[in-house]
């Protein structure tokens, strides 16, 4: 038809998005240590991440900085597979080296759950006191000996849109008969530790991290990040090439 443009125009699809520009994060005057962001809203996995990471190397980036950056779909199939998605995720938004991890409880008896679903079980209003009554519920008539669970956490490094290296750790234990203890977050209070005799939610801070799956994860994280990037060449990481 005349006056219409007849030239052929790119599926939808396959047009072009804007690009959301990194952000640059500017490191105070005089401040020398290396940027690191964790990318977590969760309140406690913050505090268990700041007490293991040396600050004299490392810059913790304040957890608001990811406020705003959005948060990418948590549909992997594995804690591995999340952990480097929201690695990935913000390591494309941010310029420094972010630390991402996905973790959960794994029971025997209920065929793996709630694995990757650990943060979500119950639905989005869930509180973790909900989980807790869930998971005890569905557990009610599980003997003791059934009762075998373990804890699982990767860690996954990234900078610049690139997987760096990935960590994983994890604690057996049991589910205890009920909720004991008020330290800790999440399914701690259930989560009984054999060689402790006790929950997790019954352990000082700085007996959980000894053996805990995060505290295994973020030691080897740790360990590699300040060998990597801690001084010297070293610090200036592996090449982007």
């Amino acid at each position: 038809m005349a006056g219409r443009d007849s030239r052929p125009r790119p599926p939808a699809r396959a047009r072009s998005r804007p690009v959301q520009p990194r952000r640059h994060l500017i490191a105070p005057e005089g401040d020398d240590r290396i940027p690191l962001l964790l990318a977590t809203r969760n309140p406690g996995k913050v505090r268990e991440f700041e007490a293991l990471i040396d600050r004299r190397v490392f810059r913790m980036l304040e957890p608001e900085v990811i406020e705003g950056l959005g948060h990418p779909v948590e549909d992997g199939r594995t804690f591995a597979d999340n952990a480097r998605k929201k690695a990935l995720f913000y390591s494309r938004l941010v310029d420094c080296l972010v630390l991402a991890d996905d973790s959960g409880l794994v029971v025997d008896a209920l065929g793996g759950e709630p694995g990757v679903r650990s943060a979500r079980l119950g639905g989005p209003h869930a509180t973790d006191e909900d989980r807790i009554r869930l998971i005890l519920r569905r557990m009610e008539h599980v003997p003791w000996e059934r009762r075998t669970a373990r804890f699982v956490c990767v860690l996954a490094v990234a900078r610049r849109g690139r997987i760096l290296e990935a960590f994983e750790g994890t604690v057996e234990g049991r589910i205890a008969l009920e909720a004991a203890g008020a330290e800790g977050f999440g399914y701690d209070p259930i989560f009984y530790h054999p060689p402790m005799d006790r929950t997790f939610a019954e352990m000082l801070p700085v007996e959980k991290h000894r053996v805990s799956h995060r505290g295994q994860a973020l030691e080897r994280a740790v360990g590699w990040l300040t060998e990597t990037f801690g001084g010297g060449a070293g610090r200036r990481g592996p090449s982007d090439g």
